[in-house]
């Protein structure tokens, strides 16, 4: 049964706690009618009394006078099973307080409900069908997320167009002066405040309980992001405003999405959350058989990391589209995506079981594509002359193998829509099942932002009329997740952060593998493309001055401890030619899962995780670490008592560093059971990877 009670009747203060007792939510009208809510965790106060309201831009906000009308108590408890995920078995299991709230001046109606787990809250504004508020439009969320002190945050500054920054760990008091030296250049970018910082936003209190503030089910609204008052310490709800300077439009009944708090006294405890998932909507999609996890190669990396051309040729200053001969231009010969490069790729595919393959520049239009805030600026449909698209695809039907699609926008949004119908069934014309969407740079239409309500929508929309044509989707640039992939399982992928491409561009910080699972990937998986051998970038491109700050045996990891279904091998073949013995890691490990356990995290520092493979009895561990490296000590006691299990351990070589050794592992074979403890230590931005394979 919820526990939910009414402990003070005159100052309407009603408390819901979880289902096993140790997280409450306590709820109250103060003052002027001022919706007020708190949240303790092991009888600590983890979130002290902060206020709930929408400021709107007509008369009469939704901020006070308001009333109890009601209060409705229940508990909730299911287990249901995602067509892809990190455990074969979810529970979602929560007590339940609604609130009904009146507003004695307008009559108007807001309910606001909550939902408390053993791992944190959930709560959303709902506004029932009523005749004194039909159609409003919201100015300013004043949601707030009080802090009891100067805790420790890992940060990303607060942009309404890009999370594409390294993560910054400090003191909340910190976050002021250390703004300017957190940002970075991007393609878009539209910061708000010197106190903003994204979410998911993870937190560590001094007596170390674990907080994460984020929301999930992210529909039809803007997204959110907090604005601290660092004199207070109260993290203030500040939504993507769109271009006339609002931050939603509503129509009743209707509902925001859920603001959540985590709750852990343990990093694995985050790290294991499924609050984010669980407080989305059921899977939507009836025939779910089309949509499988992929593990893909692609051409991509010759052209991030070295310097080659998504264009087919020089010689043309501008495109337009259905009126430009590409047959009377030179190409310049720097071309990656040709029938003869993409067949090379198709065949190391095949060789080594690998899915599918993505082709990036294969369309035309990449010649003035960037910058130019150009509407009309691709079609999605018509190939350079050097690209063959029914021939390379039957090629790779041959194989046993797919094309992946790629459809860059260049935030030409409304370009995207005009085209999306038949961008998608020319995808089903040839056997296509997958899609990487970009949408790099400033969006047309112009003034929205990446992150607003007219984007949300439009994200969600192309996801919805993907599964009509049963096409899985992968969209880089876009809002960060929310958990959506419940819902729509064939959302299987986004970018939504600083991948390895920025390894490319300058170099990821050490520690940022360590923190993406905490922060980014709390709302869905993250295409990050691991796998990079070749660590010296002039070594690919004569012109670059990147490092990729990774061992190579951490790159194995991250197949591993940054959960996705799916995952690419990044490098070129011919980097994964000089090293097969540590390749096989990539080629056998699973990108679907029936169990995780998570050994031992601590945000910047490290994560170890060990994962069961779906339908086997074969497990993967995978260990991520920051520039301090990391010394573990594993007992194997997940595996199964009594059998015996053939283990390979790829680690780091003992003087291996991501700096001035990257490639120095050792490979071991040895017998292990669930006796078993390892010893292993990750290098400074190492880690090490291990294939536990059940003996037959």
């Amino acid at each position: 049964m919820a526990r939910c009670t009414l402990f003070n009747s005159h100052a309407q203060n009603i408390e819901v706690t979880s289902p096993n007792g140790l997280v409450s939510v306590a709820f109250t009208l103060t003052g002027n009618g001022v919706p007020t809510y708190a949240m303790s965790f092991n009888s600590k106060e983890v979130v002290a009394p902060s206020k709930l309201g929408l400021e709107l831009a007509e008369e009469h906000s939704l901020l006070d006078g308001f009333t109890l009308a009601a209060t409705e108590c229940s508990t909730f408890d299911e287990t249901w099973q995602p067509v892809w995920g990190e455990t074969k078995n979810i529970r979602n299991h929560y007590n339940e307080l609604l609130v009904r709230l009146q507003q004695d001046e307008t009559g108007r109606l807001m309910n606001i409900r909550f939902r408390v787990y053993n791992d944190g809250v959930g709560f959303r504004y709902e506004f029932p069908q009523q005749e004194k508020l039909v159609y409003f439009v919201v100015k300013d969320e004043r949601t707030q997320f009080a802090m009891t002190g100067d805790h420790t945050a890992w940060w990303i500054p607060g942009d309404y167009d890009t999370q594409e920054y390294d993560y910054t760990e400090s003191k909340l008091s910190e976050i002021r002066g250390l703004m300017k030296s957190a940002i970075c250049d991007n393609a878009s970018q539209t910061l708000f405040s010197p106190t903003g910082v994204q979410t998911a936003l993870q937190l560590k209190t001094a007596d170390g309980i674990y907080l994460n503030i984020h929301e999930a089910a992210l529909i039809d609204y803007s997204c959110m992001h907090l604005d601290l008052d660092d004199n207070r310490f109260i993290f203030n709800t500040q939504l993507t405003p769109d271009a006339q300077g609002n931050m939603a439009h509503m129509q009743s009944p209707c509902h925001t999405p859920w603001r959540t708090v985590m709750v852990a006294d343990n990093a694995c405890g985050i790290l294991s959350s499924n609050l984010i998932l669980n407080l989305n909507e059921p899977c939507k999609i009836t025939d779910t058989s089309w949509i499988k996890p992929v593990k893909y190669v692609g051409v991509w990396w010759e052209m991030i990391g070295g310097g080659k051309q998504w264009s087919y040729t020089f010689d043309l200053p501008s495109v337009k589209l259905g009126e430009t001969d590409y047959s009377h231009v030179k190409p310049h010969g720097q071309h990656p995506a040709n029938n003869e490069n993409v067949r090379r790729y198709i065949d190391f595919a095949a060789q080594h079981g690998f899915d599918q393959v993505l082709v990036e520049g294969w369309n035309t239009g990449w010649e003035d594509w960037f910058g130019h805030s150009k509407d009309y600026v691709f079609d999605f449909q018509t190939p350079y002359p050097d690209f063959d698209i029914r021939a390379l695809n039957d090629y790779a039907h041959s194989k046993g193998v797919r094309l992946m699609m790629h459809h860059e926008t260049s935030a030409s949004v409304r370009n995207y829509e005009r085209h999306l119908e038949a961008a998608y069934k020319l995808m089903n014309q040839y056997g296509y099942n997958a899609v990487k969407s970009g949408y790099v740079g400033n969006i047309i239409p112009r003034g929205e932002h990446h992150y607003g309500q007219w984007m949300v929508n439009h994200y969600l929309y192309c996801v919805t009329e993907a599964a009509k044509h049963h096409i899985m989707v992968n969209a880089h640039e876009a809002v960060r997740p929310t958990g959506l992939c419940r819902t729509w399982p064939n959302l299987i992928g986004n970018e939504s952060a600083r991948g390895t491409e920025y390894e490319s561009f300058g170099g990821n910080k050490p520690s940022h593998t360590t923190v993406l699972p905490f922060t980014r990937l709390q709302g869905g998986p993250m295409d990050y493309t691991p796998g990079i051998f070749e660590m010296d970038m002039s070594k690919v491109d004569p012109n670059s001055h990147s490092h990729v700050n990774s061992t190579l045996a951490r790159q194995l990891a991250l197949y591993v401890t940054m959960y996705s279904p799916l995952q690419m091998a990044a490098d070129v073949p011919e980097q994964y030619e000089r090293f097969m013995d540590a390749f096989q890691f990539i080629k056998d490990v699973a990108v679907d899962w029936d169990d995780s356990r998570y050994l031992e995290a601590e945000p910047g520092q490290y994560i170890t995780v060990a994962r069961k493979a779906k339908g086997t009895n074969d497990w993967f561990v995978g260990c991520t670490s920051g520039e301090q490296g990391h010394q573990s000590v594993l007992p194997l006691s997940f595996l199964d008592s009594g059998k015996k299990y053939d283990c390979t351990i790829y680690a780091d070589a003992p003087n291996a560093h991501y700096l001035t050794n990257p490639q120095a592992y050792t490979i071991k074979k040895k017998v292990v059971t669930d006796k078993t403890v390892l010893r292993l230590k990750a290098a400074p931005g190492g880690g090490y990877a291990i294939s536990i394979k059940e003996r037959k």
